[in-house]
């Protein structure tokens, strides 16, 4: 439980508006004292200890997993979010949980929090090509669940280089930056040349057979030779978002 909504409880206990037990109940609910679930064991505190709820993992899980976890995390009125769900799978899940809106695009299915999360910064989404986008679009949910105003940057590859000049305000004035590329991967290294914010690179599982399913954008990446480059796994857009938005946030926030 952030600390700003159990302050609103305690007042609300305080002026009488709330029963002790009811008001004990809420913070259980919201630090893992919630009732168990099959196949899972909810971690409710884990924005309190981290910033960041935890998230479902979808592609592995079924439907009926999937809406559990989802209702299980949205209980304690923060939201809910799972990645990497698809079409067929979203169905199935609404079917079960009707206030949960899939993005098809980004692969994903959340449940909005019935309060904005605080804004921490501008997060800018730089994808190299097209072909990036389900793992871009993976990156900006994320990022705008977790409460960041999003800049989607799309199509700026190094094979047109002035797509990427004409764009450069809008990627400089954010307080961080996610790079996704696959093919060669050199998009992270000429925006970190380019730009002074925290930069998160994604290579990602695009290009032809030498690209080996995107090793090779990931093995440049970590080569890059624009100091400060951080690197995450193939397509791991979700695991980017995070890093980028802990970047973003004011200390203040944190």
């Amino acid at each position: 439980m952030d600390p700003e909504r159990l302050r609103q409880l305690l007042d609300a206990v305080a002026r009488g508006d709330l029963r002790a037990d009811e008001a004990a109940r809420q913070i259980a609910a919201a630090t893992g004292g919630a009732a168990p679930i099959p196949d899972a064991v909810l971690d409710l505190a884990r924005e309190a200890r981290t910033g960041v709820p935890e998230v479902v993992l979808g592609e592995w899980k079924t439907a009926d997993q999937v809406a559990a976890i989802l209702r299980g995390l949205a209980s304690g009125g923060r939201g809910a979010l799972a990645t990497r769900i698809d079409a067929a799978k979203a169905d199935a899940v609404r079917a079960l949980v009707p206030e949960a809106e899939h993005l098809a695009a980004a692969r994903a299915l959340v449940i909005r929090p019935p309060a904005p999360r605080p804004a921490v910064g501008v997060v800018a989404i730089v994808c190299a090509g097209t072909s990036d986008l389900p793992v871009g679009e993976e990156a900006a949910v994320t990022a705008e669940f977790l409460g960041a105003a999003v800049r989607r940057v799309t199509d700026v590859g190094v094979a047109g280089l002035h797509r990427l000049l004409g764009r450069l305000s809008e990627i400089r004035t954010a307080d961080a930056i996610v790079v996704i590329a696959g093919m060669e991967g050199a998009l992270p290294s000429v925006v970190a040349g380019l730009c002074d914010r925290p930069l998160v690179a994604v290579p990602t599982s695009v290009g032809y057979g030498v690209g080996a399913g995107g090793l090779v954008a990931m093995a440049t990446m970590l080569s890059s030779c624009a100091p400060g480059v951080t690197v995450v796994n193939i397509d791991n857009g979700f695991g980017a978002a995070v890093a980028a938005v802990r970047a973003a946030r004011p200390r203040s926030a944190a």
